[in-house]
């Protein structure tokens, strides 16, 4: 059989436990959800619904496009500079997710050829970028500064660290000072804060100082840190679009 491999691969999975089955949810249901990233609730709050639904009515159920093409609305645009400037950045850049914010990010900030120095328990979406990168990707302990500046010790061309801010499976902070000093003066350090910020904004606070204070690109990035009313005005960007 020309896909024979596939059923094979199939009953290994099986055997090995590592099939995952969907569990559609109802609309409401009297489990509390411990598993999802709607840590504050937001996604029912009354001003969220109602502004997913006039910006829906407004621009449509969908981007129609890419952003470079037609899928950039004024309203993009808008809530990118109210971004920017409640976050302290020069400029801001939304994206549908943040797995496809840190596959951007990594991909542009370490060009073939980099050194890409990862922690062990980095989640996916920056362990894919850093495959897409095509660059060399060293793990290293984690949350180890040391390992790091180790790591790094060993290229000669460009070089970026790669770390959660949080991270969501053990719930522990990154040491982000630590690793800006290990990077100071040598390489950027791409700090994920997918999908915590909102949820630790005192983190949040001391990795903007942080990055502020390094010497280096600026390279920082928020998706959920802002304001309760741009929440329910970002429709159109988690809308796939058509």
């Amino acid at each position: 059989m020309a896909f024979g491999w596939i059923d094979e691969r199939a009953r290994a999975r099986r055997t090995a436990g590592l099939v995952r089955t969907l569990r559609p949810r109802p609309a409401d249901s009297p489990l509390l959800d411990l598993a999802s990233n709607d840590y504050l609730g937001l996604a029912r709050h009354p001003e969220v619904t109602e502004g997913a639904a006039r910006a829906a009515r407004t621009w449509g159920g969908g981007a129609t496009g890419s952003r470079l093409v037609t899928g950039t609305t004024e309203l993009h645009a808008e809530l990118e500079r109210e971004l920017a400037d409640f976050c302290g950045s020069e400029a801001a850049l939304v994206f549908s997710s943040g797995y496809a914010a840190n596959l951007a990010a990594v991909t542009a900030l370490a060009p073939h050829g980099s050194l890409i120095v990862s922690d062990a328990g980095n989640h996916a979406s920056l362990i894919d970028g850093c495959r897409l990168a095509r660059g060399t990707t060293q793990v290293v302990a984690h949350a180890d500064p040391d390992a790091v500046r180790k790591a790094l010790g060993t290229g000669e061309g460009p070089a970026l660290a790669v770390s959660d801010t949080v991270f969501s499976v053990d719930g522990d902070a990154a040491p982000l000072a630590a690793l800006a000093d290990a990077c100071r003066s040598t390489v950027p350090v791409w700090s994920s804060t997918t999908p915590t910020v909102s949820a630790s904004s005192a983190r949040a606070a001391a990795a903007r100082r942080t990055r502020r204070d390094w010497r280096g690109p600026r390279t920082s990035w928020s998706r959920s840190r802002c304001p309760s009313r741009w929440a329910a005005r970002a429709a159109p960007c988690s809308v796939p679009r058509a």
